[in-house]
């Protein structure tokens, strides 16, 4: 099975979805509880399962249009969303390594598709 483009673009699409889901977990881990009224309440951490819900969806749907070798590595591009995300909105710092890391991430998923 040859993996089609529109393919790749649910899978990044879902990368991004979930990276705001990520982003608004952590945003609403802050105000966590274990009381599950509380927890209903905090509405950034249910907004952030939401995301991960939604993102979820579109990573099925890119599943049906591609092989899993191809789709599941590019799913990893969402590290580089979070890490973005987190400096953006959370004022997090980035250092060399992480730097790296992330151009490791997207070196590696280039190699995929160009192999795939």
């Amino acid at each position: 099975m040859k993996t089609e483009l529109w393919a790749i673009i649910f899978v990044l699409i879902g990368t991004i979805i979930g990276s705001f889901g990520a982003l608004y977990i952590k945003i609403g881990s802050k105000d966590f509880s274990f009381k599950i009224l509380k927890i209903l309440k905090n509405q950034r951490l249910i907004l952030g399962i939401v995301f991960y819900a939604l993102s979820s969806v579109f990573y099925v749907i890119a599943l049906t249009g591609g092989e899993l070798s191809v789709i599941y590595p590019v799913a990893s591009i969402s590290y580089v969303w979070v890490c973005l995300l987190s400096v953006w909105f959370l004022k997090e710092k980035m250092n060399i390594f992480k730097w790296v890391g992330i151009a490791t991430i997207i070196f590696g998923i280039t190699l995929i598709g160009i192999g795939g």
